[in-house]
């Protein structure tokens, strides 16, 4: 939910002209998410350098780079904390019997390479070619 929640941020205020600002209260009354997480992510988000945050009366947030610069792939990879699909993708904590010969495990790495592939093609850009659609959705309520 914390990727989730990180890209929808993304997609609410890149869908804002550059000069406006969203608040968090905005966001999470156009998604229904909670406040507090909305914080959490926010300040994420402002830590890895893909939002900026105007503080004091009249303040907010909005992207701090081009959508065309906010790669997808690099979002989640910095959203998530781990990708172990199965339990034998930790090294550190794999007690399952089966994995001297179990194949799963190469399928599910070729299947999380190959997501990354497409998500590394992205940006966010690609997901606000319709930014006034969304706009009309998100901005309405």
């Amino acid at each position: 939910m914390y990727t989730d929640f990180s890209l929808r941020v993304l997609m609410y205020v890149g869908a804002k002209e550059k000069s406006q600002l969203s608040t968090i209260q905005e966001i999470s009354t156009a998604y229904g998410i909670s406040k507090n997480h909305l914080m959490k992510v926010t300040y994420e988000l402002g830590k890895h350098g893909y939002i900026e945050t105007i503080r004091g009366r009249g303040g907010g947030i909005r992207l701090s780079m081009d959508p065309a610069e906010i790669n997808i792939g690099s979002v989640v990879r910095r959203t998530e904390d781990d990708f172990y699909l199965v339990e034998c993708f930790n090294c550190a904590t794999n007690r399952c019997v089966i994995t001297p010969v179990c194949k799963l495990r190469t399928l599910l790495r070729d299947a999380l390479e190959a997501y990354f592939k497409v998500l590394d093609g992205h940006t966010l850009q690609d997901v606000l070619v319709n930014k006034e659609q969304l706009g009309a959705i998100l901005f309405m309520k």
